[in-house]
């Protein structure tokens, strides 16, 4: 098995793994938290993402991965500028804890804050080591150590829930498990020189950072305003239930592009300095994509009812619209996780600032416009401003790697069949369930069957290129046996170890 393929099958362990502690804490957590107390938890976590947001791109992962030589220089520069930036962010956030609280019109959130600016003492470290595993390919390591943490995080969080400790459940929840990854991955790692302080290389540290910063904050904050508008218009049981519904939504990020992405970056790099065509890896990597993406979407939004029921009970089904409308608008994502590394590959950082810069601002208007109508216009305005930034950020591709309409449509024609095909079982189903013909647990069991037959069937069909990759990995899966897990040697060969 190649590198690639070695490190997405670790990275789907990592992924899978802790999917499995998401799927069982949400639904305990479901039935123990009020929709407002969700709200006042869901702020707190979006204030503390979007600001560290403002520091993670300093010296951070995308920095590390995405320089060609490194040395422990530039490791140490990156991480003191990191943890000094954070630092200050975490202060700021907990001095200004009262004045939020003020403006949200929720005391709370003062308790919520302080305990959640902690997290900015531990991320650094954590962010750091998880940049050089990835820089490596060592996803082995990183998937006991990330699993670890998830474990710690649903655990506790489900405990304290069940103890009345009420919205903050969940925040001591994230701040242990975060606490749990810093700590295994430290175990992990025998060499911490590049923890030393030094800002020798600070200039190149923050040159990147000034453009990559912006864009990952601008987007974490247009991915958060939906709740900060919700809860300043409406109420925080509108946030609980807005937050909710997304959270429910990116199940398939969490199952396929979260699998991806801490592979893409590297991986596109690597294929790029041995020669190969961005133009080829991205519409390759788009006709891959939108085999899963589109008809898992399609799909969660047919069978939205009976999962949400099932999954969360009876006190959410308030978010079925919600879901079925960001499932669709959704699915003009399919390339979203791919401009990012391939436009830092082709040497045009600068044009994902820009690309956010046209496309964010409009579309926050548009949501700040919608809440003043309720929760489910909110939602409803993703069906406008998500394809209208996936359409610029494709063009902003597209000028680079020199391809047109015709291009993508080829890509994506394939995929288009394998997705009309997966959704007619489904169909099938929510029309006997409504019917009254079979229950919801019967029904979604035979969707979801359906469903995976009729993928299986168009890939099979149209010769899909995700077919053959799928026979590739599970060939390299029955002959490679347990030695992936090994730590002995770096699965990127000896060319990508870290001059340490």
């Amino acid at each position: 098995m190649n590198p690639v393929h070695r490190s997405i099958l670790l990275s789907a362990i990592d992924r899978y793994g802790s999917l499995l502690f998401f799927l069982l804490s949400t639904a305990v957590l479901a039935r123990l938290l009020t929709p407002d107390e969700f709200g006042v938890c869901a702020i707190v976590n979006a204030l503390t993402l979007v600001l560290a947001a403002a520091f993670q791109e300093f010296g951070g992962a995308n920095y590390l991965i995405q320089r060609q030589l490194l040395n422990l220089a530039s490791v140490r520069t990156a991480f003191t500028v990191t943890f000094l930036l954070s630092i200050m962010v975490g202060a700021g956030l907990f001095f200004l804890r009262g004045a939020i609280a003020i403006i949200f019109g929720r005391d709370s959130l003062r308790l919520g804050i302080a305990v959640s600016v902690l997290n900015f003492l531990v991320w650094p470290f954590a962010g750091t080591m998880t940049a050089l595993l990835r820089r490596d390919l060592q996803f082995g390591v990183l998937a006991a150590c990330n699993l670890a943490g998830n474990l710690v995080t649903a655990a506790l969080s489900m405990a304290l829930a069940a103890l009345n400790y009420s919205y903050m459940a969940p925040i001591w929840g994230a701040l242990a498990g975060n606490v749990a990854t810093t700590l295994f991955l430290f175990s992990s790692r025998r060499d911490v020189r590049f923890f030393q302080p030094s800002l020798a290389e600070h200039r190149e540290v923050l040159r990147f950072g000034l453009y990559s910063g912006a864009v990952v904050i601008i987007n974490v904050f247009y991915n958060f305003a939906p709740q900060f508008v919700l809860a300043r218009v409406m109420d925080f049981a509108a946030v609980g239930l807005y937050s909710r519904a997304v959270t429910i939504t990116q199940v398939f990020d969490k199952l396929v592009i979260q699998v991806l992405s801490p592979v893409i970056m590297p991986a596109v790099l690597a294929q790029t300095r041995a020669g190969e065509g961005l133009k080829h890896i991205y519409l390759d990597s788009i006709e891959l994509l939108t085999a899963v993406h589109w008809p898992f979407l399609l799909v969660f939004a047919i069978m939205a009812e009976p999962i949400i029921s099932l999954w969360l009970g009876p006190a959410w089904t308030d978010i079925i619209p919600l879901v079925r409308m960001l499932c669709i608008a959704y699915l003009a994502l399919f390339a979203a996780c791919l401009t990012y590394p391939v436009l830092v590959a082709a040497g045009r950082l600068r044009d994902t600032l820009i690309s956010s810069l046209i496309s964010l601002p409009p579309s926050l208007l548009i949501i700040f416009l919608a809440a003043f109508f309720g929760v489910k216009a909110v939602a409803a305005a993703s069906l406008l401003c998500l394809p209208f930034q996936a359409a610029v950020a494709i063009y902003f591709v597209s000028r680079r790697l020199s391809f047109g309409l015709a291009d993508l449509l080829s890509a994506f024609s394939k995929s288009g069949i394998v997705t009309a095909l997966t959704v007619a079982g489904p169909i099938a189903s929510v029309v006997l369930i409504n019917r009254g013909v079979v229950g919801q647990v019967l029904g979604l069991c035979f969707g979801c069957l359906l469903a995976a037959t009729g993928w299986l069937f168009g890939l099979a069909m149209t010769d899909h290129p995700l077919l053959k990759q799928v026979r590739l990995a599970a060939r390299s899966l029955a002959f490679s046996g347990p030695k992936w897990f090994a730590g002995e040697e770096s699965v990127a060969g000896p060319e990508r170890k870290l001059p340490l």
